[in-house]
C-alpha cells in the first residue's frame, strides 16, 4: 500500500505551566486539542512529547505531519529573567550612552527620582566607532579603518559573545554599519552580530539601539533553542517543516528566527489574539476584549470593529522594542500566582508565580506557597478528582495547609475569608488591567464583550466582567488551548520598513512610490525564499503618519496600487479619522507628514477553513452537584459536563461547567447558552 500524503497541521504553544497543542486533519477538516506539562529544563522535549502523546491518542504518525507551527516563550523568558549572554555595542563616537540616557519621559511626575532601568550592555562594553552618517544619508566623515580595527580589537578582547552595531542615521545609509559588521565577523567569526539597519531601520535612536541590542543578545538564546528543536524532531523522526510564531501573529522560518529573534517576544500570546478575532467575527461580536489567563500571566488584547490592533513599538519588562507586534497588555496574574502577606500586613497576589515546577501546592510537586489555583480548589470551584479530565489528581489537604500557614494565621482569618479574599484581590487586578487597555483608547468596557480563554480564565471571567459593567462573556469551545487554535491558522509574515520623512503633498509622490516599489521587491524576494506560490501571496502597505511637529505617529493603511493625488487625500482622511477616535480632535489646517513606510508580506500556508470539529454532545451524564463557595457563600451547585450540553441548552447560574482541561464558573444572576459550534455565551440576567 503506497504511503499517504502528510495530512496533519500541528500548532504548539508552550506556556509557563502547560504545553498546549491543537492539530487539524486536512482529510476530515477536524481539529482536536491536547495539553501536557511543560518541561522547563528542555522545552523542545516538551514539544515532541506533546506531539507523540497526540499521535497516540488520535492515531497519526510522524509521517502524517505536514506542518508544525510553534509559539514559544523562550525569548520572553530570557529577557524577563535576564538570562542573556554578555554583549557589546558599537555605535557612533559620542553616542555610547544612548542606552543609559533613554527618554526623559516621566511616568510619575511627582517622583523625586526616576525608576530604575535595566541597561543590557555595561558601559565598558559600549564602543564608539569613527565615521559619521548625516540625517539625509550623506557620508559626513569617512570611517578611519585603522581606528576601527582598534575598536574591533577591544570588542574581541572583551570576551563577549554578541555585538550590536547601531550607528547614527544608519536607517538612511547602512554603508558604515555593513563595513563594521564585515570587519568584525572577519575578526570574530563566531560572534552573534546584529545591525540596526536590518533589525529596525527607523528613526528614534534610543528605541532603535535598544531593539538592536536585544536582538543581538537573543541570537545565541534562540540559536541554541532551534538546535535543540532540530535535534528533538530528528530523534522523533519528524521531518515536517516547523515555523515559529512572531509577535505580529505571523509565522517565520527557523533560519529567519535565528537572525531576528526580537520578533518572537510575544510569540505565543499573539495566537490567542488571532483566534479571538476569528471567533468574534464568527459570533457577530465585533467589539471584544480577549483575555488569556494561564498559569503565570494575564494577557489582555482588544478587538475593535472586528480588527485586532498591531503596533509598531512595544515594551517588555521596561525595555522598548521597535518591531511590529499585536497590541497586548500583560500582568503577572495566573493560576500559579502566589498569594502572600507583605511586610506591611497587606494581602498580595502575584506577580511571582509557582510556574510549572514546583507549581501550585495542590499539584504535589513540592510547592509550599498558596496560589490562585489552590484557592479555587479549596473553595470547591475546582474538583480534585476531575482536574484535567481526571488525569491529574490534586492535593486538597496540602492546599489547605499552605493557605493556613501563609495567609490565615498571619491575618487571623478563617479559611473561607482568606480564600475569598485572595480571589477578590486577583479579580480586582484582572479588571484593572482591562480598564487600562480600554481607557487608553478612550473606550468604554460596557460597549464590549469579554472573551475568556486560557486554562485558568473561566473561573474568573464572569466576576471580572461584573466588576467592569460588562454583560456578555464568550467562552471558546476549547478555551484552554485557544492560543494554539489561533496559531493553527497563522501565515508566513514578513514586516519591512523604511523611514523617510515626507510631507503629505504631491511633490512627495515620486519618492513615496520609489520606496514602495523597493519594499515590494524586498517582500517578494522574501516570499520567494519561502517558496510561496504567487496565488498564496499578499503585499500590503501602511504609513506612520503625524501632524508636523508631533512626537508620535499613527499607523494608517495605504490604498492599493501606485500612490497618486487621490491616494494622498485618502491617507489624510484615514489619518484624521484615527486621530479623532484616539485623541478626540483633528486639525484639518495642519500639515501632515509620512514618517515611515511599512510593508507586510504575507504567504498563506494552508486553507482558510475554521478547522472546528462539528459540535455534538458525546456524553449523557446528568448534572452532578457539589458544595461551591460562590456569591459569598457555600451553595450546593449544579456541575455540568460541557460535552453533555446540546446546542441551545441554557444553564442558569450559579453553576459549574467542566471541560477536559478547564472549568467555567457561572455566578448567580448569569445564564450560559451553548451555541451550535460548541462555543458558549454567558449573559448577565437583567
Amino acid at each position: 500500500m503506497p504511503p499517504t500524503a502528510p495530512r496533519i497541521t500541528i500548532a504548539v504553544d508552550i506556556g509557563g505551566t502547560f504545553t498546549d497543542l491543537e492539530f487539524r486533519d486536512a482529510t476530515t477538516g477536524a481539529a482536536h486539542s491536547l495539553k501536557s506539562p511543560t518541561t522547563p529544563d528542555d522545552p523542545a522535549r516538551g514539544l515532541t512529547d506533546a506531539i507523540a502523546l497526540a499521535g497516540e491518542r488520535f492515531g497519526f504518525s510522524s509521517a502524517d505531519i505536514a506542518l508544525i507551527l510553534h509559539g514559544t516563550t523562550i525569548a520572553t523568558n530570557a529577557v524577563l529573567t535576564r538570562d542573556l549572554p554578555s554583549g557589546a555595542l558599537i555605535t557612533t563616537e559620542g553616542f555610547e550612552d544612548v542606552l543609559e540616557i533613554g527618554r526623559h519621559a516621566r511616568q510619575d511626575i511627582y517622583a523625586l527620582k526616576g525608576p530604575d532601568r535595566s541597561i543590557l550592555i555595561a558601559r565598558r562594553h559600549r564602543f564608539g566607532a569613527p565615521g559619521r552618517i548625516g540625517a539625509a544619508g550623506e557620508v559626513v566623515r569617512d570611517i578611519d579603518m585603522g581606528a576601527l580595527d582598534g575598536v574591533i580589537d577591544r570588542v574581541a578582547q572583551s570576551g563577549v559573545t554578541a555585538c550590536a552595531v547601531c550607528l547614527l542615521n544608519a536607517f538612511a545609509n547602512p554603508e558604515h554599519e555593513i563595513a563594521i559588521r564585515d570587519r568584525l565577523l572577519a575578526r570574530c567569526p563566531d560572534m552573534a552580530v546584529s545591525c540596526s539597519h536590518e533589525v529596525s531601520p527607523e528613526i528614534r535612536e534610543f528605541e532603535r539601539t535598544a531593539t538592536t541590542v536585544l536582538n543581538a543578545l537573543l541570537v545565541p538564546v534562540i540559536s541554541r533553542y532551534v538546535a535543540a528543536l532540530r535535534r528533538r524532531l530528528s530523534e522523533a523522526g519528524i521531518t515536517a517543516p516547523l515555523y515559529l510564531i512572531q509577535s505580529n501573529g505571523g509565522a517565520i522560518s527557523l533560519e529567519a528566527a535565528v537572525q531576528a529573534p526580537v520578533k518572537l517576544l510575544l510569540s505565543g500570546p499573539s495566537g490567542g489574539v488571532l483566534a479571538a478575532q476569528k471567533l468574534a467575527n464568527r459570533l457577530d461580536a465585533p467589539d471584544v476584549v480577549g483575555v488569556d489567563m494561564g498559569g503565570t500571566s494575564y494577557d489582555v488584547a482588544v478587538v475593535s470593529g472586528g480588527e485586532r490592533t498591531v503596533v509598531t513599538q512595544g515594551e517588555i519588562d521596561g525595555l522598548p522594542v521597535r518591531v511590529p507586534m499585536v497590541e497586548m497588555h500583560t500582568i503577572g496574574a495566573g493560576g500559579g500566582s502566589i498569594a502572600f502577606v507583605d511586610p506591611s500586613g497587606r494581602l498580595q497576589v502575584g506577580p511571582r508565580s509557582a510556574g510549572a515546577v514546583p507549581g501550585p501546592v495542590c499539584y504535589g510537586r513540592g510547592g509550599t506557597e498558596p496560589t490562585v489555583t489552590d484557592v479555587n480548589l479549596i473553595l470547591g470551584r475546582l474538583d480534585a478528582a476531575t482536574f484535567l479530565g481526571g488525569s491529574f489528581a490534586l492535593d486538597l489537604d496540602g492546599a489547605r495547609r499552605a493557605l493556613r500557614e501563609k495567609v490565615e494565621q498571619p491575618l487571623s482569618l478563617d479559611p473561607d475569608h482568606a480564600a475569598a479574599g485572595i480571589l477578590a484581590v486577583v479579580n480586582a487586578k484582572l479588571a484593572a488591567s482591562i480598564k487600562f487597555s480600554l481607557f487608553a483608547k478612550g473606550l468604554d468596557p460596557r460597549d464590549f464583550a469579554l472573551m475568556s480563554f486560557g486554562g485558568a480564565g473561566g473561573l474568573h471571567a464572569c466576576e471580572v466582567a461584573e466588576e467592569l459593567g460588562i454583560t456578555r462573556v464568550i467562552f471558546p469551545r476549547d478555551p484552554s488551548t485557544f492560543s494554539a487554535h489561533g496559531i493553527l491558522f497563522s501565515d508566513i509574515q514578513h514586516d519591512l520598513s523604511r523611514t523617510e520623512i515626507l510631507p503629505l503633498a504631491p511633490d512627495s509622490l515620486p519618492t513615496l512610490n520609489a520606496i514602495a516599489a523597493d519594499l515590494r521587491a524586498q517582500g517578494a524576494a522574501l516570499l520567494d525564499r519561502d517558496a510561496l506560490p504567487e496565488d498564496r501571496r499578499a503585499l500590503t502597505l501602511a504609513a506612520d503618519m503625524r501632524y508636523r511637529g508631533q512626537a508620535f505617529e499613527l499607523l494608517v493603511a495605504m490604498p492599493e496600487g501606485e500612490a497618486d493625488k487621490a491616494s494622498l487625500q485618502t491617507l489624510r482622511d484615514r489619518f484624521e479619522d484615527q486621530h479623532r477616535q484616539r485623541f478626540s480632535f483633528d486639525d484639518p489646517a495642519e500639515a501632515v507628514e509620512i514618517v515611515t513606510l511599512r510593508l507586510t508580506a504575507i504567504g498563506t500556508l494552508g486553507d482558510t477553513a475554521t478547522g472546528a470539529t462539528p459540535y455534538a454532545p458525546s456524553e449523557t451524564d446528568a448534572p452532578g452537584h457539589r458544595p461551591v463557595h460562590i456569591d459569598g457563600q457555600w451553595q450546593d451547585t449544579p456541575v455540568h459536563r460541557q460535552l453533555s450540553l446540546p446546542p441551545g441548552t441554557e444553564v442558569q447560574g450559579p453553576a459549574i461547567i467542566e471541560q477536559a482541561y478547564t472549568t467555567l464558573l457561572i455566578p448567580g444572576g448569569w445564564s450560559l447558552t451553548m451555541t451550535d459550534t460548541g462555543d458558549m455565551t454567558a449573559r448577565k440576567t437583567p
